[in-house]
């Protein structure tokens, strides 16, 4: 299909009526499939490919910008984390599923058993925990510029590897070096990535009049629609038809809220439902994971910063996430990771409604609902003054507690059912020995866990063909580890960390690519707990790991 842009705005062709104006940017084979999805959307926004990358795309934008409009950019993986820091609009990043995973290794599987994939250091963090019970051989790589994801392509091609899945950059490269390659963007993935883009250009539109764009909204996923509403929360259970009644209840207030849970039991589904069911549900719900941003950016990406705040600030500063979200509410995630002295500077923020950039003395006023989110337990870290005192009672107003997947097996059945649906399969049933299968197992990554189980399920389907009723036998070819005692799994994973990390001397300098690998396996896979007994932040261990190619 040839795709012909739209006639090109400059800047004094405004008007209140006009469609967003969206700009996708890419150099790969992705460039094929947004062209190919863009006619979808031609009576919603003027969409125009920008067939560049990197420093050229950036010096092209920049130079359009001066006499031209553009609301959203919309680029993937490496490319567009090198535009969100240098261009000052918003981009949308296409994010990969793991439905699109699953259909690009069905693909892979059917051109040879050794597959590598190949991804940007933020695509599918999980696959580790995605892979576990999986029977392929793949062999799986992260690359952060051009030049390392050239080195892994050569270095699977060397290893044997007959296939690369992976990011457009990736498949290109792999077909360079003379290995199939198949994308892992889907359609429907590309149309995510148009809804997003549409959203933004309207709180933009709403909040400046489509004259100006808000710099801090390139960085988050700023909507005014939610993905998630109290309907989504799923389960018959008297414990979930207490969370949904608390939900409704928590809507209807302003108060600062304090979400806790286990990890995977779906804090922040909660706190967009909070969100869509309340009076700002027309206003930005901005997401920020406190645990995944490193400490020294932190600070400036929360507050923002003014011109000549530190060296290598960009011209004019920048708002924070806390300026992106005014009038609407900011979802704070794993609070308890937060640096105490950035704790000091979110209590004065919450207590006198306003906020001042790094390196500013003018105070910002700002309107925001905050909903936080834990899965610490946070008066513990309060008595090993870990965390503050005042903050804690600042955030805990309202409270939500949510129940572990294993607190409620009577909403397995359900839960199991709309994870199959959301994969392509709707009508297979579930046999009585597969459901208790289901029901006895431990389920420590709670909902998460059952709904990548789900996932792992669907491709297995799709490579292996469907039976008429998913029974014990067809799951645990999926799932092999629900086949183990109710208690063992988490005996034989605590056996582990003891004999490798509890009982060994905590390492005080970065450990050896070997060494860490060792840890990594001993806990199963399980980055948050190595990182504790290791005594350094996820973000600091996510590096090491990167750095040593795990």
């Amino acid at each position: 299909m040839v795709y012909h842009p739209p006639q090109r705005r400059n800047r004094n062709s405004a008007g209140s009526d006009r469609k967003p104006v969206i700009w996708t940017v890419s150099v790969s084979r992705l460039s094929g499939l947004l062209n190919d999805v863009t006619p979808e959307y031609d009576d919603r926004a003027l969409i125009e490919p920008i067939n560049l990358g990197f420093e050229e795309a950036v010096r092209h934008i920049r130079r359009r910008l001066v006499n031209e409009d553009c609301d959203v950019l919309i680029a993937a993986g490496s490319n567009g984390a090198y535009l969100k820091n240098r261009i000052d609009k918003p981009v949308v990043l296409v994010r990969l599923s793991g439905f699109d995973l699953m259909q690009a290794l069905a693909r892979a599987r059917k051109l040879s058993p050794r597959i590598g994939l190949v991804t940007h250091a933020s695509d599918l963090p999980e696959f580790a925990e995605f892979q576990r019970g999986f029977g392929l051989s793949i062999e799986q790589r992260t690359f952060v510029t051009a030049e390392d994801a050239r080195t892994c392509v050569a270095e699977l091609v060397a290893k044997g590897v007959k296939v690369i899945v992976g990011t457009g950059l990736a498949t290109e490269l792999a077909e360079q070096a003379g290995v199939p390659g198949i994308l892992l963007y889907s359609a429907e993935t590309i149309r995510a990535a148009f809804d997003a883009a549409i959203d933004i250009a309207g709180v933009v539109h709403d909040r400046q009049d489509f004259g100006l764009s808000i710099r801090a909204s390139r960085r988050v996923a700023v909507s005014p629609q939610v993905r998630f509403s109290v309907d989504d929360l799923l389960g018959k259970s008297a414990l979930m038809a207490n969370v949904r009644e608390a939900v409704l209840r928590c809507a209807r207030s302003a108060a600062t809220l304090l979400i806790s849970g286990a990890t995977g039991t779906g804090k922040e589904l909660v706190a967009q439902a909070v969100h869509a069911g309340s009076a700002r549900r027309t206003q930005p719900f901005v997401a920020v994971n406190c645990g995944a941003i490193a400490e020294s950016l932190l600070e400036s990406e929360l507050f923002g910063y003014d011109e000549g705040a530190f060296t290598g600030s960009r011209r004019g500063g920048r708002a924070g996430l806390i300026e992106a979200a005014d009038g609407g509410t900011l979802f704070l995630d794993e609070i308890g990771e937060m640096p105490l002295a950035l704790q000091t500077r979110l209590l004065r923020a919450l207590e006198e409604r306003q906020i001042l950039r790094v390196g500013s003395s003018r105070p910002v006023a700002v309107n925001i609902r905050v909903i936080a989110a834990t899965h610490c337990d946070l008066p513990a870290r309060v008595a090993a003054h870990q965390f503050r005192a005042d903050l804690f009672f600042r955030l805990n107003v309202l409270q939500i507690a949510l129940p572990n997947l294993a607190e409620r097996p009577q909403d397995l059945p359900l839960l199991a059912q709309s994870f199959l649906q959301r994969s392509g399969e709707t009508t297979l049933p579930f046999s009585a020995d597969a459901l208790r299968l289901l029901r006895r197992h431990a389920w420590p990554g709670n909902v998460r866990e059952l709904r990548n189980v789900m996932e792992r399920l669907s491709l297995h389907g799709n490579i292996d063909g469907w039976p008429a009723r998913i029974d014990a036998a067809y799951l645990l070819k999926a799932a092999p580890e629900l086949a183990e005692p109710p208690s063992s799994r988490k005996r034989s994973i605590a056996a582990a960390i003891d004999a490798e990390l509890m009982n060994s001397t905590r390492p005080a300098v970065r450990p050896s690519p070997r060494e860490l690998e060792k840890l990594i396996r001993s806990a199963h896979g399980n980055r948050r707990t190595v990182a504790a007994h290791m005594r350094v932040s996820r973000t600091t261990l996510w590096r090491w790991l990167r750095e040593a190619g795990i």
